[in-house]
């Protein structure tokens, strides 16, 4: 991709199969996620590579995107998440407690079901608990294998000839959408407002008092709520602890400040970002979980010299954006600090982890407490190494996760 599209601002290529136009320009990005938004509708790719919902927050009417967003908004709004804190650290506890001294673990798998139990328990409180563990159980087997699961190239072509070669996947969501659905059907006729997301979603309904979405609808949405608040935590999670098992100044930086936040204080001073929140914004930088996106033009466009017409499938990437030289000197070096006195610009988007625009991760300030609350949990109970010799490859996928990551805990 980088050789591609060196020195270009776009560029017209096949991908996957799809007639695009690829874009490199974090100006013109921010135009097209932005300040013309209205122009672009969801991409080709985005529908070949897994459409979870078609109603709600995923439909193509702009109208029901916005009124479901709202919806969520309660949920994920800063008292909200400062509520949930508690609840967070009690789980990655319970989890970090599992780990064996000298035994590795595969860090991917336990921050996928981190983050499946973080957000099961938080988004849909008041279950039995042990209707919750089941819950967070299958949505861990169901994001698990979406994690894994190639959307593009040749390696999703072969996926995709294989004899049932999407049949763990096709299981898995089955078996979480039936237990979802049983706990749809056992919710009250007016549901309570503080029965949580999925409540909110089966009491939404229009002036007349008539329901907007039926039971399927509602397990569809919320399926897609649910995978993506996980599969993108655990695949940033495990970069950011892949990061901290092999650089020790990085770590002890981190902690020394971690104790500093759990005391109320800051390294940052004069305004500056925390070390913490600069660590994670590095480990973003380098591994955006959606590494990849795509819309197409609803009307003749221009971009740049360009003019599109209607239809036209334009693609970009976070991961190109976050690694290009005039944004970020020497691009491929982990460096927390660069956050000093790079500052995100309101008029480019050269730094997108989360999307922006009107389209962006309504579940961003959601994600930012849960992943220090990770980091904070983990370093305080071990010190995580890696195995001798083991390389660990980039996979881009679902997201841009670790191909396998196993790390050795010891105790702090």
């Amino acid at each position: 991709m980088e050789s591609l599209l060196r020195g270009r601002r776009l560029r017209r290529l096949t991908v996957d199969g799809v007639d695009a136009v690829f874009v490199r320009d974090p100006v013109l990005v921010r135009r097209i996620l932005v300040s013309e938004s209205k122009k672009f509708g969801k991409g080709e790719l985005f529908r070949k590579a897994r459409n979870l919902s078609r109603v709600g927050m995923l439909s193509q009417d702009e109208a029901m995107h916005r009124h479901y967003r709202r919806l969520a908004n309660p949920y994920l709004r800063s008292s909200a998440v400062d509520g949930y804190l508690p609840y967070m650290r009690d789980v990655v506890r319970e989890a970090a407690s599992c780990w064996r001294a000298g035994d590795a673990v595969d860090i991917q798998s336990e921050m996928c079901r981190v983050a499946c139990a973080i957000a099961v328990g938080t988004l849909i409180p008041g279950m039995a608990p042990e209707t919750t563990k089941a819950l967070s159980e299958r949505l861990t087997r169901l994001a698990w294998e979406m994690i894994r699961k190639p959307l593009y190239g040749k390696a999703a072509a072969a996926r995709a000839a294989r004899p049932g070669a999407n049949r763990q996947l096709s299981r898995a969501r089955q078996e979480f959408r039936e237990l979802l659905a049983a706990c749809v059907a056992g919710l009250p006729d007016s549901p309570d407002p503080a029965g949580g997301y999925l409540s909110a979603l089966l009491a939404d309904s229009d002036e007349q008092g008539n329901r907007l979405l039926t039971a399927e609808e509602v397990c569809d949405e919320a399926v897609m709520m649910l995978t993506s608040a996980t599969v993108t935590t655990a695949s940033v999670m495990s970069w950011a602890l892949h990061v901290l098992s092999r650089d020790p100044l990085a770590e002890e930086r981190l902690l020394k400040d971690l104790v500093q936040r759990r005391s109320g204080g800051t390294d940052g001073g004069h305004g500056a970002p925390s070390y913490t929140l600069r660590f994670l914004m590095e480990v973003l930088r380098l591994y955006p979980p959606v590494w990849i996106s795509c819309r197409k033009a609803l009307s003749d466009v221009t971009l740049g010299d360009h003019d599109l017409p209607a239809g036209t499938n334009v693609v970009f990437s976070s991961y190109l954006m976050h690694r290009d030289p005039v944004s970020y000197p020497d691009p491929h070096r982990f460096d927390p600090d660069r956050w000093l006195s790079i500052h995100p610009s309101n008029v480019e988007a050269s730094f997108i982890p989360f999307g922006i625009g009107s389209k962006g991760c309504i579940g961003e300030l959601f994600a930012w407490q849960e992943l220090e609350i990770i980091l904070d949990v983990v370093t305080q109970e071990w010190k995580l190494g890696t195995e001798p010799g083991r390389q660990v490859r980039t996979a881009p996928e679902t997201t841009l996760h670790p191909r396998r990551l196993l790390l050795i805990p010891q105790p702090r």
